[in-house]
């Protein structure tokens, strides 16, 4: 059993690093230029005072003059070398002695001064010195004197070329020839992912056709054998955090094929010509591997229509790497068993060319849960939680949140487990699902911020003139909670209950713009003047307007006309699909629509008037109110409608 531990431990000794040599090599040239004059063996130093002093005293035997160092190196005679004063002079040194090295050694000025005191002194003690004069040549400093520039220039280059290719991607280490490989992570067999379509919750109908591209590669011959062809390519289109890359990971865990994943901004480089690489070498790769699936995730990086994002008229490098993915895909050099699947929540600005049939036959629309899907989005999110079992209802979860996607969900789970968890609870409860669902729409509460009295009577009146006009409209979705507590940037909240249309009626439309404007409608109603608190109720009327006007032909004097492109074509034009006339009769019509809504907010608040002031009051005091007491003050409302979600709405 030791020796299998042994076996299956891991490698765990350090990679060799070639810097190591690098310093080694380093290290070795100082060294050798340290030893290259009088190296380890280098002499006491002495003063020339001394050496004067030696020399009268006729203890020097010889001086040999180092011309080119302007050195002198002073050798004792052998009765000299026996005195004390010179013994301990050595025994200071902690070099290694070596006999043929000088006893001592001195620096000296000019040497015509220098030669010339000696002579001086040898004629006044009548003490003869042998003088030897040469020249010292250090060849390993001249040599690395010499190297050391072209060296430091091919390091710089070297660490550059390094740094611009470190994340090239390719087995060598990310140098600058793999710059060009391919990108992506590999997926097979030998591949941990723990993501399978048990964890993709709702989207039953594009995890059925995502089944079906796996079978596709699983079984051809199932389908070949009546005449057909493999799918190409499949494109995952939605709005962002409905689950496209969730789908994607399933398919990696359930694939029984090599899997290929990366997204379409890494094949964008600064060099030219390297998407277009990468492109070939990950469909090179995916061919030796075939059947295999290729994943690029945000294909709208490098998929975008060609000549309209490029005013300058030069080569984009985009537009090569989309010319060679089309060639990949559906080309003369066609890759069989090589499934792309791409996702994007841009379809509107992709080429045609990537669009059209052999290339992305498949368009796999994920669009947001209805209330059953987010249910069983609530049912795999909730799984890793500790829960108060029986306070929780999924359905009931599942109808607070209306507009949410997967990842909006996931968020709310944690969310509330983060809440539940600062309030000191053992596990999460119901109550703790809706605060979250309130902060992340909402926002953060801010009970500390500083409002005035005033301020504070006119943002009550504001969220009371909503409640009282959602009320008595019937098409309009009922208030059935009211806060006047700031939320984020907004200073008061409501909570709304409308139904989940499919298609959407003028009169609908006209009473949630009348209901959305009862906010400014109450403040001119009770203070006769109107303030800056209606901005976000404005710009939703504003924009509900417009469409009604220039998007569905909901108006009559513009007739049946719409200016909405769904090809996305026309965020690069800069010219009006219609004429100055039109322009003027569209912003009129959208004038009359929203001042005629606004004038009806203002009738049936002054028909009710007492009742807004006696829910205002409730409010001030309270400062959140429910639907028991709207019912309270009105009754009962008075169309029988289904009310099943809730959505929150900043005032």
């Amino acid at each position: 059993m030791a020796q299998e531990n042994r076996k299956t431990e891991p490698n765990k000794k350090p990679k060799f690093s070639a810097y190591w040599i690098y310093a080694i090599i380093i290290i070795g040239f100082l060294v050798l230029n340290f030893m290259g004059g009088s190296g380890l063996g280098s002499a006491p130093n002495t003063s020339p005072d001394k050496f004067e002093d030696f020399l009268s005293k006729g203890e020097v035997e010889k001086v040999v003059v180092i011309t080119n160092r302007r050195l002198a190196k002073v050798y004792l005679t052998p009765e000299a070398k026996d005195l004390d004063k010179h013994k301990s002079s050595k025994n200071k040194s902690f070099l290694p002695v070596n006999p043929s090295d000088p006893d001592y050694q001195f620096e000296f000025g000019d040497l015509q001064n220098f030669e010339n005191r000696v002579a001086k002194l040898e004629a006044e003690n009548n003490n003869k010195v042998s003088v030897i004069f040469e020249t010292e040549t250090n060849y390993w400093g001249d040599i690395l004197i010499t190297l050391l520039p072209f060296a430091l220039i091919i390091g710089v280059w070297i660490f550059i070329m390094r740094r611009m290719s470190g994340g090239a991607g390719g087995g060598a280490g990310g140098q600058i020839f793999n710059i060009g490989k391919s990108k992506a992570k590999l997926f097979d067999q030998n591949t941990e992912v723990k993501v399978s379509f048990e964890n993709v919750a709702g989207l039953e109908g594009a995890k059925e056709e995502i089944q079906e591209i796996v079978d596709f590669l699983k079984n051809p011959e199932k389908y070949t054998s009546l005449g057909g062809k493999i799918p190409k390519g499949a494109l995952l289109v939605g709005p962002p955090g409905t689950g496209k890359t969730l789908l994607a990971k399933a398919v990696a865990g359930e694939a029984k094929v090599p899997f290929f994943s990366l997204s379409g901004s890494d094949f964008v480089e600064m060099f030219v010509g390297v998407g277009a690489s990468r492109v070939r070498d990950l469909f090179k790769q995916a061919k030796e591997k075939s059947p295999a699936i290729i994943f690029i995730d945000e294909i709208d990086a490098i998929g975008r229509a060609r000549g309209k994002s490029n005013f300058s008229g030069s080569n984009d490098e985009r537009e090569n790497t989309l010319n060679q993915l089309l060639t990949e895909m559906d080309g003369f050099g066609t890759n069989t068993n090589v499934i792309v699947i791409a996702a994007t929540n841009r379809a509107d600005v992709l080429d045609k060319a990537l669009m059209r049939a052999g290339r992305f036959d498949r368009q796999i629309y994920v669009d947001l849960p209805d209330v059953r899907e987010r249910k069983e989005i609530f049912e795999v999110h909730l799984k890793p939680l500790k829960k108060i079992e029986n306070e929780l209802d999924t359905e009931f979860l599942a109808k607070q949140t209306p507009g949410f996607s997967g990842a909006d969900i996931a968020n709310v789970c944690n969310e509330a487990a983060l809440i539940a968890a600062r309030k000191g609870n053992k596990a999460v409860g119901k109550q703790d699902f809706l605060d979250a669902v309130d902060r992340i729409v909402g926002g953060l509460e801010k009970k500390n911020k500083i409002i005035t009295p005033e301020e504070k009577r006119a943002i009550a009146f504001h969220e009371a003139g909503h409640a009282t006009v959602s009320w008595m409209l019937e098409h309009a979705a009922p208030l059935v909670k009211v806060t006047i507590v700031p939320r984020g940037q907004s200073l008061g909240a409501a909570w709304y209950l409308p139904e989940e249309r499919l298609i959407v009626r003028p009169n609908q439309m006209l009473d949630e713009m009348c209901a959305a404007l009862g906010g400014r409608a109450a403040e001119q109603v009770i203070f006769n003047e109107i303030s800056t608190g209606a901005l976000s109720d404005l710009e939703k009327v504003t924009k509900q307007a417009r469409a009604m006007v220039t998007i569905y032909g909901l108006n009559d004097k513009v007739g049946n006309l719409t200016y909405y492109d769904s090809s996305g074509q026309s965020e690069y034009s800069f010219a009006k699909p219609y004429s100055e006339q039109t322009s003027e009769l569209i912003d009129k019509e959208i004038s009359n629509i929203i001042e005629t809504q606004y004038q009806r907010a203002i009738d049936l608040l002054e028909k009710h008037k007492d009742k807004l002031t006696e829910l205002a009051e409730v409010l001030l005091e309270k400062e959140v109110i429910f639907k028991d007491n709207l019912e309270k003050i009105f009754g009962e409302r008075p169309f029988g409608k289904k009310e099943e979600e809730i959505i929150i709405e900043p005032s």
